[in-house]
């Protein structure tokens, strides 16, 4: 593994992060900024989010999010299972859409309240 140099997401302080071959943090202010290093090179994840069909719904798109972070490598399989979904109002807000979301633990919940429209 070869050493990288990151900026940190984890606050809005955006340390400038360099991660060497040994997985030795440095340039983090606390040590969230060490762990997202490490995390970051070794195994990268991100919340994902985005939207599904839904029927009788005031809109034609529901939002959705994982309520987690899934493997970054995870991602375009990802969209692509929720381009299959279609779901039918109701459906509420923190609503899980999919349990355990690609076998990560993880689950896909619905972020807006959609009633049904008649």
């Amino acid at each position: 593994m070869e050493s990288r140099d990151l900026i940190c997401i984890v606050c809005p302080r955006g340390c400038h992060l360099h991660v060497d071959e040994n997985l030795n943090v440095t340039g983090n202010f606390c040590p969230r900024g060490a762990a997202y290093g490490k995390q970051e090179v070794t195994n990268p994840t991100r919340v994902l989010t985005s939207t599904v069909r839904i029927d009788k719904a005031i809109f034609p798109l529901c939002p959705v999010r994982t309520n987690g972070a899934i493997p970054k490598g995870k991602l375009q399989e990802a969209m692509e299972e929720i381009n299959k979904i279609h779901l039918v109002a109701p459906v509420s807000i923190g609503q899980v859409i999919v349990k355990d979301f690609l076998q990560t633990g993880i689950d896909l919940i619905a972020t807006r309240e959609m009633p049904i429209v008649e």
